[in-house]
Protein backbone atom coordinates (compact mmCIF):
# COMPACT_ATOMS: atom_id res chain seq x y z
CA UNK A 1 0.00 0.00 0.00
CA UNK A 2 1.07 3.94 -0.55
CA UNK A 3 0.82 6.12 1.41
CA UNK A 4 0.73 9.80 1.02
CA UNK A 5 0.84 13.12 3.00
CA UNK A 6 -1.77 14.83 1.22
CA UNK A 7 -3.18 14.19 -2.22
CA UNK A 8 -0.50 16.89 -4.43
CA UNK A 9 1.69 14.31 -4.97
CA UNK A 10 3.21 13.19 -8.71
CA UNK A 11 2.73 9.30 -7.53
CA UNK A 12 -0.55 9.61 -6.24
CA UNK A 13 -3.10 7.66 -9.09
CA UNK A 14 -5.08 9.96 -11.46
CA UNK A 15 -8.39 8.32 -10.81
CA UNK A 16 -9.90 6.26 -7.95
CA UNK A 17 -12.47 4.56 -5.90
CA UNK A 18 -12.31 6.41 -2.97
CA UNK A 19 -13.78 5.81 1.03
CA UNK A 20 -13.51 8.46 3.44
CA UNK A 21 -13.08 8.63 7.10
CA UNK A 22 -11.11 8.24 10.12
CA UNK A 23 -11.14 4.59 10.35
CA UNK A 24 -10.06 4.54 14.26
CA UNK A 25 -9.09 0.61 15.18
CA UNK A 26 -10.01 -0.18 11.63
CA UNK A 27 -12.73 -2.50 13.18
CA UNK A 28 -15.30 -5.06 11.76
CA UNK A 29 -17.45 -2.77 10.15
CA UNK A 30 -14.82 -0.34 8.01
CA UNK A 31 -13.40 -4.02 6.92
CA UNK A 32 -16.61 -5.15 5.73
CA UNK A 33 -16.92 -1.19 3.59
CA UNK A 34 -12.97 -1.49 2.33
CA UNK A 35 -13.77 -5.30 1.06
CA UNK A 36 -16.84 -3.57 -0.68
CA UNK A 37 -13.80 -0.88 -2.17
CA UNK A 38 -11.48 -3.40 -3.29
CA UNK A 39 -14.66 -5.07 -5.26
CA UNK A 40 -15.89 -1.87 -6.62
CA UNK A 41 -12.48 -0.89 -7.51
CA UNK A 42 -11.12 -3.71 -9.57
CA UNK A 43 -14.83 -3.65 -11.80
CA UNK A 44 -13.88 -0.29 -12.56
CA UNK A 45 -10.32 -1.05 -13.11
CA UNK A 46 -8.70 2.38 -10.36
CA UNK A 47 -7.17 1.70 -7.39
CA UNK A 48 -8.79 1.45 -4.05
CA UNK A 49 -8.26 4.85 -1.77
CA UNK A 50 -9.07 5.75 1.36
CA UNK A 51 -9.16 9.08 2.32
CA UNK A 52 -8.15 10.06 6.40
CA UNK A 53 -6.94 12.56 8.18
CA UNK A 54 -4.23 13.20 11.44
CA UNK A 55 -5.32 14.99 13.79
CA UNK A 56 -8.35 13.32 13.79
CA UNK A 57 -10.81 16.26 13.43
CA UNK A 58 -12.14 15.80 17.29
CA UNK A 59 -8.64 16.16 18.07
CA UNK A 60 -8.27 19.71 16.28
CA UNK A 61 -11.63 21.15 17.51
CA UNK A 62 -10.71 19.98 21.18
CA UNK A 63 -7.57 22.16 20.87
CA UNK A 64 -8.61 25.32 18.77
CA UNK A 65 -11.43 25.41 21.21
CA UNK A 66 -9.54 24.74 24.31
CA UNK A 67 -12.37 21.74 25.43
CA UNK A 68 -10.05 18.80 25.73
CA UNK A 69 -13.25 17.05 26.85
CA UNK A 70 -14.07 17.38 23.09
CA UNK A 71 -11.06 14.78 21.76
CA UNK A 72 -12.02 10.99 21.56
CA UNK A 73 -10.14 8.34 23.39
CA UNK A 74 -7.83 7.12 20.21
CA UNK A 75 -7.98 3.13 19.93
CA UNK A 76 -4.97 2.77 17.58
CA UNK A 77 -2.12 5.09 16.37
CA UNK A 78 -1.60 6.19 13.27
CA UNK A 79 0.65 3.09 12.69
CA UNK A 80 -2.10 0.74 13.15
CA UNK A 81 -4.52 2.40 11.14
CA UNK A 82 -2.06 2.13 8.16
CA UNK A 83 -1.12 -1.38 9.14
CA UNK A 84 -4.91 -2.23 9.23
CA UNK A 85 -5.72 -0.32 6.01
CA UNK A 86 -2.63 -2.11 4.34
CA UNK A 87 -3.98 -5.44 5.46
CA UNK A 88 -7.41 -4.96 4.14
CA UNK A 89 -5.80 -4.83 0.55
CA UNK A 90 -6.24 -1.19 -0.09
CA UNK A 91 -4.16 0.28 -3.10
CA UNK A 92 -3.31 3.59 -1.58
CA UNK A 93 -4.02 6.02 1.54
CA UNK A 94 -3.73 9.63 1.21
CA UNK A 95 -3.50 11.15 5.05
CA UNK A 96 -5.09 14.43 4.80
CA UNK A 97 -3.73 17.38 7.52
CA UNK A 98 -7.06 18.14 9.66
CA UNK A 99 -5.88 22.28 9.89
CA UNK A 100 -7.76 25.48 10.18
CA UNK A 101 -8.27 25.59 6.46
CA UNK A 102 -9.71 22.33 6.00
CA UNK A 103 -12.16 22.87 8.48
CA UNK A 104 -13.39 26.00 6.88
CA UNK A 105 -13.96 24.09 3.50
CA UNK A 106 -17.52 24.65 2.38
CA UNK A 107 -18.45 20.92 1.15
CA UNK A 108 -18.85 22.06 -2.45
CA UNK A 109 -15.16 23.22 -2.43
CA UNK A 110 -14.15 19.69 -0.72
CA UNK A 111 -15.84 17.97 -3.62
CA UNK A 112 -14.22 19.68 -6.21
CA UNK A 113 -10.55 20.38 -5.41
CA UNK A 114 -10.29 17.55 -3.02
CA UNK A 115 -12.07 14.54 -4.60
CA UNK A 116 -12.65 15.71 -7.98
CA UNK A 117 -9.40 17.76 -9.31
CA UNK A 118 -7.13 15.87 -6.71
CA UNK A 119 -8.01 12.37 -6.66
CA UNK A 120 -10.17 12.03 -10.19
CA UNK A 121 -12.72 10.20 -8.30
CA UNK A 122 -15.02 7.45 -10.30
CA UNK A 123 -16.85 5.93 -7.21
CA UNK A 124 -17.28 7.37 -3.68
CA UNK A 125 -18.11 4.84 -0.78
CA UNK A 126 -19.32 6.75 2.50
CA UNK A 127 -21.40 5.58 5.61
CA UNK A 128 -24.72 5.78 6.69
CA UNK A 129 -23.85 8.58 9.02
CA UNK A 130 -20.94 10.57 6.61
CA UNK A 131 -20.82 14.72 6.96
CA UNK A 132 -18.17 16.03 5.56
CA UNK A 133 -17.07 20.41 4.68
CA UNK A 134 -17.31 22.88 7.13
CA UNK A 135 -19.71 22.59 10.30
CA UNK A 136 -20.35 19.34 8.98
CA UNK A 137 -22.80 20.81 6.25
CA UNK A 138 -22.27 18.29 3.53
CA UNK A 139 -24.09 15.33 3.81
CA UNK A 140 -24.95 12.21 1.70
CA UNK A 141 -27.38 13.50 -0.95
CA UNK A 142 -25.00 16.97 -1.85
CA UNK A 143 -22.72 14.43 -2.64
CA UNK A 144 -25.43 11.84 -4.57
CA UNK A 145 -26.06 15.30 -6.59
CA UNK A 146 -22.70 16.17 -6.98
CA UNK A 147 -21.30 12.97 -8.45
CA UNK A 148 -24.58 13.04 -10.99
CA UNK A 149 -23.47 15.84 -12.25
CA UNK A 150 -19.77 15.72 -11.85
CA UNK A 151 -19.67 12.09 -13.64
CA UNK A 152 -18.90 9.88 -10.38
CA UNK A 153 -20.52 7.18 -8.55
CA UNK A 154 -21.62 7.14 -5.05
CA UNK A 155 -22.88 4.36 -2.75
CA UNK A 156 -23.64 4.65 0.79
CA UNK A 157 -23.62 1.44 3.16
CA UNK A 158 -25.25 0.75 5.93
CA UNK A 159 -24.73 -0.16 9.63
CA UNK A 160 -22.41 -3.10 10.19
CA UNK A 161 -23.28 -5.41 12.76
CA UNK A 162 -21.80 -7.76 15.01
CA UNK A 163 -23.80 -9.94 17.22
CA UNK A 164 -26.61 -7.61 17.26
CA UNK A 165 -24.13 -4.32 18.11
CA UNK A 166 -23.30 -1.80 15.55
CA UNK A 167 -19.86 -2.32 14.41
CA UNK A 168 -17.97 1.58 15.34
CA UNK A 169 -15.04 3.08 16.71
CA UNK A 170 -17.16 4.49 19.69
CA UNK A 171 -18.56 0.83 20.49
CA UNK A 172 -14.89 -0.12 20.28
CA UNK A 173 -14.01 2.38 22.61
CA UNK A 174 -16.65 1.83 25.11
CA UNK A 175 -15.22 -1.94 25.42
CA UNK A 176 -11.98 -0.64 25.58
CA UNK A 177 -12.97 1.72 28.72
CA UNK A 178 -14.81 -1.02 30.48
CA UNK A 179 -11.68 -3.36 29.94
CA UNK A 180 -13.47 -5.87 28.05
CA UNK A 181 -11.39 -7.11 25.79
CA UNK A 182 -13.10 -9.63 24.53
CA UNK A 183 -16.13 -7.56 23.52
CA UNK A 184 -13.49 -5.47 22.02
CA UNK A 185 -11.94 -8.10 19.26
CA UNK A 186 -15.22 -9.50 18.23
CA UNK A 187 -15.76 -5.44 16.94
CA UNK A 188 -12.45 -5.36 15.84
CA UNK A 189 -12.26 -9.02 14.12
CA UNK A 190 -8.79 -9.35 15.83
CA UNK A 191 -7.40 -8.99 19.00
CA UNK A 192 -6.60 -5.20 20.26
CA UNK A 193 -3.28 -4.51 19.68
CA UNK A 194 -0.43 -1.78 19.86
CA UNK A 195 2.56 -1.45 17.61
CA UNK A 196 5.62 0.88 17.65
CA UNK A 197 9.04 1.12 18.14
CA UNK A 198 10.79 0.22 21.90
CA UNK A 199 12.12 2.94 23.11
CA UNK A 200 14.43 3.94 26.11
CA UNK A 201 13.10 4.40 29.12
CA UNK A 202 14.03 5.18 32.91
CA UNK A 203 15.36 1.65 33.19
CA UNK A 204 13.65 1.41 36.74
CA UNK A 205 12.13 -2.08 35.49
CA UNK A 206 15.77 -3.64 35.07
CA UNK A 207 16.83 -2.25 38.78
CA UNK A 208 13.15 -4.23 40.16
CA UNK A 209 14.26 -7.43 38.15
CA UNK A 210 11.82 -6.28 35.34
CA UNK A 211 12.81 -5.71 32.50
CA UNK A 212 10.18 -3.79 29.88
CA UNK A 213 9.45 -2.66 26.36
CA UNK A 214 8.82 0.23 25.95
CA UNK A 215 6.05 2.38 23.71
CA UNK A 216 5.11 5.57 24.05
CA UNK A 217 1.41 5.99 22.62
CA UNK A 218 1.78 9.32 21.02
CA UNK A 219 -2.02 10.38 21.82
CA UNK A 220 -2.46 11.72 25.21
CA UNK A 221 -5.70 9.83 25.63
CA UNK A 222 -5.27 5.91 24.76
CA UNK A 223 -9.08 4.13 25.04
CA UNK A 224 -7.59 1.43 26.83
CA UNK A 225 -5.10 1.72 30.41
CA UNK A 226 -4.92 -0.54 33.06
CA UNK A 227 -2.94 -3.72 33.45
CA UNK A 228 -2.96 -6.47 31.06
CA UNK A 229 -2.10 -9.91 29.86
CA UNK A 230 -0.29 -9.53 26.54
CA UNK A 231 0.96 -11.50 23.49
CA UNK A 232 4.52 -10.02 22.09
CA UNK A 233 4.91 -10.04 18.34
CA UNK A 234 8.07 -9.31 15.81
CA UNK A 235 10.90 -9.61 18.73
CA UNK A 236 11.17 -13.71 18.56
CA UNK A 237 9.72 -16.49 16.08
CA UNK A 238 7.07 -17.38 18.41
CA UNK A 239 4.73 -14.47 20.43
CA UNK A 240 6.36 -13.98 23.21
CA UNK A 241 3.92 -14.07 26.19
CA UNK A 242 3.75 -11.04 29.32
CA UNK A 243 2.19 -8.39 31.19
CA UNK A 244 1.59 -4.71 30.49
CA UNK A 245 0.85 -1.41 31.88
CA UNK A 246 -0.58 1.44 29.73
CA UNK A 247 -0.91 4.10 31.06
CA UNK A 248 0.83 7.56 32.80
CA UNK A 249 2.33 5.12 35.72
CA UNK A 250 0.97 6.81 38.95
CA UNK A 251 3.17 5.45 41.21
CA UNK A 252 6.77 7.08 39.49
CA UNK A 253 7.34 10.69 39.48
CA UNK A 254 5.19 12.48 36.33
CA UNK A 255 8.51 14.43 35.74
CA UNK A 256 10.93 11.91 35.09
CA UNK A 257 12.28 10.78 31.74
CA UNK A 258 8.95 10.31 30.08
CA UNK A 259 7.05 13.39 30.95
CA UNK A 260 4.10 12.15 31.95
CA UNK A 261 3.02 10.82 28.70
CA UNK A 262 1.17 7.54 28.19
CA UNK A 263 3.56 4.44 27.87
CA UNK A 264 2.80 0.92 26.83
CA UNK A 265 5.55 -1.10 29.21
CA UNK A 266 5.73 -4.60 28.74
CA UNK A 267 7.22 -7.38 30.44
CA UNK A 268 7.90 -10.42 28.64
CA UNK A 269 7.45 -13.46 31.00
CA UNK A 270 10.36 -15.27 29.17
CA UNK A 271 12.73 -12.89 27.97
CA UNK A 272 14.88 -14.55 24.77
CA UNK A 273 18.25 -14.90 24.89
CA UNK A 274 18.58 -14.45 21.45
CA UNK A 275 17.97 -10.89 22.00
CA UNK A 276 20.17 -9.81 24.96
CA UNK A 277 19.87 -6.84 27.47
CA UNK A 278 19.70 -4.25 24.50
CA UNK A 279 18.71 -6.40 21.48
CA UNK A 280 14.67 -4.97 21.17
CA UNK A 281 15.64 -1.10 21.39
CA UNK A 282 14.59 0.23 17.74
CA UNK A 283 12.88 -2.78 16.40
CA UNK A 284 9.11 -2.61 15.71
CA UNK A 285 7.06 -4.92 18.09
CA UNK A 286 2.91 -5.42 18.10
CA UNK A 287 1.64 -5.95 21.50
CA UNK A 288 -1.75 -7.74 21.84
CA UNK A 289 -3.88 -6.98 24.66
CA UNK A 290 -6.04 -10.39 25.52
CA UNK A 291 -7.35 -9.48 29.00
CA UNK A 292 -7.34 -6.74 31.75
CA UNK A 293 -6.06 -7.76 34.87
CA UNK A 294 -7.02 -3.99 37.08
CA UNK A 295 -7.06 -0.38 36.72
CA UNK A 296 -3.73 0.84 37.21
CA UNK A 297 -2.63 1.29 41.18
CA UNK A 298 -1.07 4.25 42.66
CA UNK A 299 1.86 1.97 44.98
CA UNK A 300 3.46 3.86 48.30
CA UNK A 301 7.02 3.07 46.94
CA UNK A 302 8.94 0.70 45.16
CA UNK A 303 8.70 -2.34 47.46
CA UNK A 304 4.91 -2.41 47.40
CA UNK A 305 5.30 -1.73 43.51
CA UNK A 306 7.54 -4.84 43.58
CA UNK A 307 5.30 -6.78 45.16
CA UNK A 308 2.53 -5.57 42.31
CA UNK A 309 4.13 -6.53 39.55
CA UNK A 310 5.19 -10.55 41.26
CA UNK A 311 1.15 -10.58 41.47
CA UNK A 312 0.75 -9.79 38.04
CA UNK A 313 3.17 -11.72 36.92
CA UNK A 314 1.61 -14.45 38.53
CA UNK A 315 -1.86 -13.61 37.42
CA UNK A 316 -1.10 -13.66 33.67
CA UNK A 317 0.97 -16.85 33.94
CA UNK A 318 -2.26 -18.10 35.15
CA UNK A 319 -4.69 -16.59 32.74
CA UNK A 320 -2.56 -17.99 29.66
CA UNK A 321 -2.48 -21.34 31.38
CA UNK A 322 -5.49 -21.88 31.24
CA UNK A 323 -6.24 -20.55 27.91
CA UNK A 324 -3.42 -20.76 25.24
Amino acid sequence: MQVFRGFQHPTVAPACALTIGNFDGVHAGHQAMLALLRAEAQRRRVPSCVLTFEPHPRDYFAKTLQQPGLAPARVGTLRDKLEGLAQCGVDQTIVLPFNARLAAQPPDSFISTVLVQGLGVRYVLVGDDFRFGAKRAGDYAMLDAAGSAQGFDVARMNSYEVHGLRASSSAVRQALAEGDMAQAAKLLGRPYAISGHIVHGRKLGRELGFRTLNMRFAHWKPAASGIFVVLVHGLAAQALPGVANLGVRPSLDPDDVNGGRVLLETHCLDWPASLGAEGAYGKIARVELLHKLHDELKYEGLEALTRGIHQDCDDARAWLAARI
